[in-house]
């Protein structure tokens, strides 16, 4: 779906946000970032220096509404208005994962998942693969986005 979209609209600023942010104006989509509260000083820099426009502290809704398509932040509740409109109206609304995924170029993931011992588990991945001299990411509920680390590429 993304993928032959021209207007990316990605709704919420946080650390999943702001990657597909980046990850979307990289390949050359016309991006626009909306957040109704507040971005992090460090996402509101690092969205400066990539060149991505956004907003925050509320939603241009005819902006937001002329997207092609829509990355949602898992923070936002599908029951939000913004978010129903956008439903009514047949825009497709993807993630963070669907969004980036087809940019991973030959980069293999490992994927971890369960109610514990997530984050041990991916740092002694992370440290193995790391110390066998694999070029590699850490990403998810440490690290960085999954998307921002797409855009920077070069992993293994």
């Amino acid at each position: 779906m993304a993928r032959k979209a021209k207007k990316i609209v990605v709704l919420g600023g946080g650390i999943s946000g702001y990657g597909s942010a980046i990850l979307a104006h990289q390949k050359g989509f016309d991006t626009f970032l909306s957040d109704a509260g507040t971005i992090k000083p460090l996402y509101r820099e690092r969205l400066e220096e990539a060149g991505v426009p956004y907003e925050q502290g509320g939603h241009t809704i005819e902006r937001i509404l002329a997207a092609d398509c829509v990355v949602k932040s898992p923070g936002i509740p599908d029951t939000v208005p913004i978010v129903k409109a956008l439903r009514e109206q047949g825009t497709p609304i993807i993630s963070e994962m669907e969004f980036a995924y087809p940019y991973l170029g030959n980069a293999r993931t490992i994927c971890i998942t369960g109610s514990n011992g997530k984050t041990t588990t991916t740092s002694l991945i992370y440290k193995i693969l790391c110390d066998a001299g694999y070029s590699v990411a850490l990403g998810g509920n440490i690290g960085e986005s999954f998307a921002h680390s797409v855009a920077k590429g070069g992993y293994d």
